[in-house]
């Protein structure tokens, strides 16, 4: 059965990730407002998804939690100059235990009738929180919520969310993460200040990975970064899976268009359908999507990316030549998506939906050369 609380990837939980990588800008708008007595009752932090704001907002939970408020006096402490805080404190281990009362931890719930995470945060969970805040209010110190990702509240959850955020509750810090802020309601935007991180260079993409616990060799770094998008997820999964070989395994296969090698075709399609092969069936779908976005780059900008394979750079010119190709291609790339995503969720075959997106692939590579 799998939990509310686990991590994508293998990776270990943001929680209890306690180094930052590459988004210093961020924390260093935090400090600020924090040692300007201009701390906000709510923060949204947004950004591709992998870069580091789950992890960011377990930082600021910890520092928030653990630093003790500044009286005034003439014995107050100098300003803070980092959000680190040493492991040993009691209440850091509290809230890697998930039992520090100060800290309320809202993401979507596992159902224990099917034993699925439900589709969204609910009005349940937005209400569970406010009473944690009723209840804990007595103590009289700093509380904290992270919602993750507030993304995923249903419209009721994010209704009673705004009521919260138009009348926050004394020293209460809200921290909601966000992949994608355009789905939140503009209301709820307008009551946060937002911490915007960026997309991980090669070098801290390298150093976050190695953080987590995997490893990636010099001379593949800046193509990890480019496939991986600056997110040190997806690139922990792709170094899991072996996702750099799997790449050049593509780019070989559609060097063959348009007349496709069918037979590697096949053999690519059959090692996405074994059995347990659920997340290279998935690896390959991202791929294969980011090959066609790659193409329709190539064709609509007139700019070729940074290779990360030998031979792509050739082939992107050779199969993307002008704006017309690009625009076929990003027109497929939308296409093959909605029907992986259909495929999957009807229980279709894996390697014959694999191959059928192949086919289009060949297809269109075809209809652009003539």
């Amino acid at each position: 059965m799998m939990t509310e609380d686990d991590p994508e990837g293998g990776a270990p939980h943001p929680r209890t990730t306690t180094h930052l990588i590459g988004q210093a800008p961020a924390e260093a708008a935090f400090l600020s407002a924090f040692n300007s007595d201009r701390l906000h009752h709510a923060w949204l932090i947004t950004g591709p998804r992998g870069v580091g704001k789950a992890t960011l907002a377990w930082r600021i939970a910890r520092f928030l939690l653990a630093t003790p408020e500044n009286d005034g006096g003439m014995f107050a402490p100098a300003p803070p100059t980092t959000l680190d805080v040493p492991a040993t404190l009691p209440i850091v281990r509290r809230i890697n235990a998930l039992s520090e009362s100060g800290l309320h931890y809202v993401r979507r719930r596992v159902d224990p009738k099917t034993e699925k995470l439900r589709a969204a945060i609910t009005v349940d969970d937005i209400r569970e929180m406010i009473r944690a805040f009723t209840l804990s209010s007595a103590d009289g110190g700093r509380r904290v919520a992270i919602i993750d990702a507030a993304d995923d509240m249903n419209p009721t959850a994010a209704n009673a969310l705004l009521k919260l955020l138009e009348e926050p509750p004394d020293k209460v810090t809200i921290l909601l993460i966000s992949h994608q802020p355009g789905r939140l309601l503009p209301t709820i935007r307008s009551r946060c200040r937002t911490l915007r991180l960026q997309a991980l260079n090669a070098a801290d993409l390298s150093d976050a990975l190695t953080q987590a616990g995997g490893t990636v060799a010099p001379e593949d770094r800046a193509a990890l970064a480019e496939l991986a998008g600056g997110s040190v997820g997806e690139a922990f999964q792709m170094t899991n899976l072996d996702g750099l070989k799997l790449y050049a395994v593509l780019i070989r296969l559609f060097a063959t268009l348009p007349r496709l090698d069918r037979h590697m075709a096949l053999t690519l399609a059959e090692a996405g359908a074994k059995r347990g092969a659920e997340a290279q069936f998935d690896l390959i779908v991202t791929l294969i999507d980011l090959f066609l976005g790659r193409l329709a780059r190539t064709g609509t900008l007139h700019l070729l990316p940074p290779e990360t394979a030998r031979g792509e750079s050739a082939l992107l010119e050779r199969l993307s030549p002008t704006p017309h190709a690009g625009r076929l291609w990003a027109d497929l790339a939308q296409t093959l998506g909605n029907r992986a995503r259909r495929g999957k969720a009807v229980n279709l075959d894996p390697a014959a939906l694999l191959m059928d997106m192949i086919l289009k692939i060949d297809e269109t590579a075809a209809a652009i050369k003539a």
